[in-house]
């Protein structure tokens, strides 16, 4: 009988030995359950011509089709990636609703001689948890904001609060993207991809504590954050780090390495602030790229390009705003302002808990 899950916990608590999604492998890279591994019972292509002849002949054509298909590529799957696999593997298996997909794929495994099981209702079941958890139940956390300025070291000290003890979430690595115009990582997941990430990072935290986010806009690169997360950050309280420019403009110079060592493309980023910048601006800030005045270039770039933005985003924000001052934003000293911030969420998580 198939499985019903009924939170985003319940994959682990079933204890299978391996997630297989026999989706298309489009389907599965816009989006799987975490830890499934691709096993396609059609290929993209496959699925396309047996979805045509199902619209164009008629479904009898269709699945005697699909089902040749889906046993030769079943039998691949049995000589390659699985012909190791003990008596006692314990499969799970879906595809997109919990059907014929999954469903013909579990009885071959089945008549191997595998305790393969199917999830109800496919990805989509799982999908819909998702919805429910980002879209449609409020935020379960205290939440507290780490905000300063561009080049303030933000995404490095939040990695550094669980250490600490303080539960975070990183939404700049679960987009794939550092959350500025110089910020791209490469590819970013999808959304709803970025959405299942968010979700499951959700359900592992605890709810009686404060969970740290870093300061963004309503969008992470391409990917938009779901309306709770973002109600519940636009009024919490703030953790500012407050550092000079010189420091944030050091700072930068390390932290963005790949792109100042690509020249190209550090060219090419800045040609896109031609919209909101004087060409003279532009040409000035492309000289300094390609004379190697990088801490000058993010100097400039700062005073008037990204702390004006910072100041007029954060006048929107209802939460009070607590600074943590430093003058230096080296490695040997991200530990100590690490702490003072650790300390300063804990006073936060404590105000804002009226039995605290």
């Amino acid at each position: 009988m198939p499985i019903t899950l009924t939170s985003l916990s319940d994959l682990a608590a079933h204890g299978f030995d391996t997630l297989i999604d026999v989706r298309a492998p489009a389907e599965y890279a816009e989006d799987h359950l975490p830890g499934a591994i691709n096993l396609p019972v059609l290929s993209d292509a496959e699925r396309a011509q047996v979805g045509t002849i199902y619209k164009q002949v008629n479904p009898f054509t269709a699945r005697k089709l699909g089902a040749a298909l889906v046993a030769r590529n079943a039998a691949d799957h049995l000589l390659g990636p699985l012909a190791d696999k003990p008596g006692g593997w314990r499969p799970l298996v879906y595809c997109w609703r919990g059907g014929q997909r999954s469903g013909s794929f579990a009885m071959i495994l089945a008549q191997v001689g595998w305790r393969v099981e199917t999830i109800a209702g496919g990805y989509k079941a799982w999908r819909s948890l998702v919805v429910k958890a980002v879209h449609e139940t409020a935020f379960p956390c205290p939440v507290v904001v780490l905000d300063g300025n561009t080049g303030s070291a933000k995404t490095e000290i939040l990695n550094l609060l669980p250490e600490r003890g303080v539960q975070v979430i990183d939404l700049e690595g679960l987009a794939g993207h550092r959350g500025s115009l110089f910020g791209a990582l490469g590819p970013q997941p999808s959304q709803k991809a970025f959405e299942g990430r968010l979700a499951m990072t959700i359900a592992a935290l605890d709810p009686a504590r404060p969970v740290v986010i870093e300061a963004e806009s309503s969008k992470v690169g391409q990917r938009s954050l779901p309306p709770e997360i973002w109600k519940a950050m636009t009024a919490a309280p703030r953790i500012a780090i407050a550092a000079p420019v010189s420091a944030r403009a050091q700072y930068l110079v390390t932290a963005y390495a790949d792109l100042v060592q690509d020249g190209a493309r550090l060219a090419q980023v800045i040609g896109k602030l031609r919209l909101a910048h004087a060409a003279a601006q532009i040409a000035e800030w492309q000289a300094m790229a390609e004379a190697g005045e990088y801490t000058l270039l993010a100097e400039g770039l700062m005073a008037d390009h990204y702390d004006p933005r910072y100041a007029k985003h954060r006048d929107r924000m209802a939460g009070r705003v607590t600074e943590v001052e430093t003058d230096r934003l080296t490695p040997g000293d991200l530990g100590a302002v690490a702490d003072r911030v650790a300390q300063a969420v804990r006073r936060a998580g404590c105000a804002s808990d009226p039995t605290g």
